[in-house]
């Protein structure tokens, strides 16, 4: 059996190594890329609460201004296997696009003016086709948006099992972490701090595998089939972000709140206090 498996995975890797040139490689107009699936749009469930809002009949002609500021990544987590940041750093861009998707509120552009200043400043100097008295008087904000993303906890819940006899069997595990973000409402008149959401997300993994390991001598085998379906953690990101803005939206502005978009409470960790001895108790 074994040496039929080693004749079969040299074969295989042969063939690999006879298909890395080809005819199609020495075309002049180059190779043909591999094409997946489709683009499609970028919601997460708490998308539709946005769209319901966006739905509702109101003055657009008094819409609030928000401008959006940096939003950054506070949490400190490094993913080690490619030196590079755990979580997403566009959190203000996915803050800017669920605005958007309520269509209930204005935006002025505060995160990048580069441009912006560079035309205003292009128009003074008498270089665009457009003059600076052109500008006008540009919007200013009512609210300011900022905050940050401010947990990443690995292994809430880890947990699995495995059993293997001579080398031969299988196993599965599961893993829960969570992402938090803390955003606030600034007036931009008085710069007072009007409303903050505070809000977390867990994100789940589940992973089965069965595997066959035998040694040969000094070399190992190892044969694997399995599957692993994980939440992306970036998606749980932009969820959390999203009912942020819901949570701006209907608590902070008032507009009503549609069926199945209300923040699930939990008073999980209030137990613990339960737990603790009451005053003038000996812990």
């Amino acid at each position: 059996m074994w040496g039929r498996l080693l004749t079969i995975l040299s074969v295989s890797s042969l063939g690999l190594a006879g298909c890395s040139t080809t005819k199609e490689d020495m075309n002049t107009a180059g190779v043909k890329p591999a094409y997946g699936y489709a683009v499609t749009n970028n919601p997460t469930p708490y998308s539709k609460c946005l769209a319901d809002l966006a739905d509702l009949k109101v003055n657009s002609k008094r819409l609030p201004v928000f401008s959006v500021g940096e939003i950054v990544d506070k949490t400190g987590q490094i993913n080690t296997d490619n030196d590079s940041r755990a979580l997403s750093q566009g959190v203000s861009e996915m803050v800017i696009s669920a605005l958007q998707k309520t269509k209930k509120v204005t935006q002025v552009e505060r995160l990048d003016l580069r441009i912006p200043l560079a035309e205003v400043k292009l128009a003074e100097q008498k270089k665009l086709s457009r003059t600076e008295a052109e500008y006008g008087k540009l919007p200013a904000s009512d609210f300011i948006l900022i905050g940050a993303l401010t947990e990443l906890n690995y292994n809430i819940v880890s947990g699995g099992a495995q059993l293997f006899v001579q080398g031969i069997g299988g196993g599965a595990r599961s893993v829960v972490v969570n992402v938090a973000l803390d955003l606030r409402v600034i007036d931009a008149r008085s710069f007072k701090i009007l409303y903050v959401a505070s809000l977390q997300k867990q994100v789940r993994g589940y992973e089965v595998e069965a595997g066959v390991f035998r040694f040969f001598g000094n070399t190992l085998i190892e044969l694997d089939v399995g599957a692993i379906r994980n939440e992306p953690l970036q998606l749980g990101v932009r969820s959390v972000a999203e009912m942020a803005v819901h949570q701006i939206m209907t608590d902070f502005l008032g507009l009503p709140k549609s069926e199945g978009c209300a923040l699930v409470e939990n008073n999980h960790t209030a137990s613990y206090l339960k737990k603790r001895p009451s005053t003038g108790e000996k812990s």
